[in-house]
């Protein structure tokens, strides 16, 4: 009976992460398909995600989505501050080599930033570090590498989120943007996977890396 118990909710939290990340990959299409993104407001449908990605990670995963348990809030600024300038810097040099590597690599990295056009530095700047930045690493660590690690390897759970993170990218048919995601998943993903206890500060530095490198100091 406790063993048929197990397999159940094995079942089960397994179909809801199914049903998550094919809700993550509806909205990431929406977004950035050439054939849906003129139907949807770019930074509202982003933040629609945002809210509904966190609502699923939280009731199927629960708080401990949010890595509150051994958060320790001045580790956190710490280490989470300290993980987006090491990305940043990491970018800007990516930046840099992938302009020397590919002649396509400017104008796509360009139009992710014609995104922004339009809209109020301080709201992106609010949206990114108080909305989205938290709620991807809510769900694609805290929920969905968090809840494949416990019915799998630790490095599959790892290479497989980050897979997922990375292809959910693929309809913008930007180079550039795939392999930042790639890039962003590998980054993260394997701090949590290393740390997990740190799942907090992780959340910090997503939130602090997308706005210093989305507004503060786009490359």
């Amino acid at each position: 009976m406790t063993a048929m118990m197990r397999k159940i909710t094995s079942d089960s939290s397994l179909w809801r992460v199914t049903v998550a990340v094919t809700a993550a990959a509806a909205l990431w299409f929406a977004m950035f398909s050439p054939l849906t993104s003129v139907m949807f407001p770019f930074w509202s449908t982003m933040s629609v995600a945002a809210v509904v990605l966190s609502c699923l990670a939280l009731t199927f995963g629960g708080r401990d989505s949010l890595g509150l348990r051994y958060a320790s809030w001045r580790s956190t600024i710490f280490l989470g501050t300290v993980i987006a300038i090491v990305l940043w810097l990491l970018f800007y040099v990516g930046d840099k080599m992938s302009q020397l590597m590919f002649d396509f690599a400017r104008t796509q990295v360009n139009l992710i930033y014609d995104m922004k056009d339009g809209t109020s530095p301080l709201l992106l700047s609010t949206l990114l570090l108080c909305l989205i930045g938290p709620a991807e690493e809510i769900f694609w660590r805290g929920y969905v590498q968090r809840t494949l690690s416990q019915h799998y390897d630790a490095n599959v759970a790892f290479m497989a989120t980050t897979a997922i993170y990375t292809l959910v990218h693929l309809p913008s048919a930007n180079f550039m943007l795939v392999m930042a995601a790639l890039t962003c998943g590998v980054v993260w993903g394997g701090l949590y996977r290393l740390f997990p206890r740190q799942l907090t500060a992780i959340i910090l530095s997503h939130a602090l890396w997308d706005a210093a490198a989305f507004v503060w100091f786009p490359f």
